[in-house]
Order: structure tokens, then sequence, then C-alpha cells
């Protein structure tokens, strides 16, 4: 069993800062991926950024250059700096990891006040 927890999440003014950090624990054999997703009210879940056990990271369109997704050494932990934000940033965050199946957290809310 493994557990993925947030942390983070709150209500921000438009062009704030917040950093969402998620621990892994239990059972981790090795995580190849891991990453954000975000889910607003009455939309679907999207992809926000992605981070490779090799380093690559990959970013959704829409938070290119306010973003910043990042890991810690041992790979169990994932960060998602963001910047700039805007109130269509306002979601559910969820952080998961890949290895060998899909984990997903709880998710923590990120309200985006303007």
């Amino acid at each position: 069993q493994v557990q993925l927890v947030e942390s983070g999440g709150g209500l921000v003014e438009t062009g704030g800062s917040p950093r969402l950090s998620c621990a892994a624990s239990g059972n981790i054999f090795r995580f190849n991926i891991m990453g954000w997703y975000r889910q607003a009210p009455g939309k679907q879940r999207e992809p926000v950024a992605t981070l490779t056990s090799g380093g690559s990271t990959n970013y959704a369109d829409s938070v290119k250059g306010r973003f910043n997704i990042s890991g810690d050494n041992a790979e169990t932990s994932v960060y998602l700096q963001m910047s700039s934000l805007k109130p269509e940033d306002t979601a559910v965050y969820y952080c998961t990891a890949y290895g060998p199946e899909w984990y997903w957290g709880q998710g923590t809310q990120v309200t985006v006040s303007s």
C-alpha cells in the first residue's frame, strides 16, 4: 500500500506563489513518474506537471513559465512551486505517482481570489 499526502493548498490572492508538497509513504517500489493533476469545478481532471525519475519535466501549456515541479533525491516527494496565480488556477490539486501502478493523493484545494 502506497499513500500520497499533499499539503500547501489554501486561499491565495491573484499573483500569489504557493508551494504544494506531496510525500509518499508505504510500500514504495520505485516511482517512474511523479506529478500533479488538477480538477476545477465542473471540469475533468487534467495534468499540470510531471517529473520522471530521469529528471525530465512536462508542463501543461496553461502553466508553463509559471509553475515548477521538482522532487527530492529519494524520489519519494514531489513539489509544485506555483507563481503568478490566476483565478482560473482554482482547483483541487492531486499528487500522482506511477510505479508499478498509478497512485493518487486525496487532493488539496487551491483557491485563487480575484
